[in-house]
């Protein structure tokens, strides 16, 4: 039984700089520099048949190549943080590809996704960490930005059964299509 998600694999030198960012926080485990992504769609533990409808519906999928960038950095959990990410800006080819991997989802047989999309990447998991350290990555990471970058495709990817987490494991990837020249950037010849 295989633990699924779709995500956007970010280019190496993306993945380098938020490396980069890492400093001592008790309490915080940083993600393995080759894991960070920004997850489209979690599907969870699925057998096989789910799996294979998953990746049908993904195959379909007929987004188109864009560019984002990081911008910024944050937590999530309110009060108990359980996690510092980089923001990732949201675009409509963006926006567009998070809901085509949902109708995909749920064309498996998957059940809706409750929460909101925020594309972010997260970059360290945080288990009571110190709050004055926390705050000084905060103060001095917090505004973080990246270079454009161009995603030119997406990923079907598993984690560990059961429990997740790296190393995933890339099980398909699906091609954007080239960007329209007209918005002055052109993919991948």
């Amino acid at each position: 039984m295989p633990r699924l998600f779709t995500a956007l694999e970010l280019p190496e030198d993306i993945r380098d700089d938020l490396a980069d960012l890492e400093m001592p926080i008790p309490g915080a485990r940083f993600v393995d520099t080759d894991d960070l992504h920004v997850t489209l769609r979690f599907a969870g533990d699925v057998d096989n048949r789910t799996a294979n409808e998953f990746a049908d519906a993904l195959a379909s999928i007929d987004g188109e190549a864009f560019i984002t960038r990081i911008a910024g950095l944050g937590v999530f959990g309110g009060r108990e943080a359980k996690s510092i990410h980089a923001t990732v800006e949201a675009g409509p080819a963006l926006e567009r590809l998070a809901r085509a991997n949902e109708r995909a989802a749920r064309a498996a047989g998957l059940a809706p996704e409750t929460r909101a999309f925020k594309p972010h990447v997260t970059i360290a998991r945080l288990r009571n960490p110190r709050a004055e350290a926390l705050a000084r990555f905060l103060s001095r990471h917090g505004a973080y930005s990246s270079e454009p970058f161009l995603i030119t495709h997406f990923a079907l990817i598993s984690s560990k059964p059961m429990v997740g987490g790296g190393p995933y494991v890339v099980e398909e990837t699906y091609p954007l299509a080239e960007v329209s020249r007209r918005s002055g950037l052109a993919g991948p010849a």
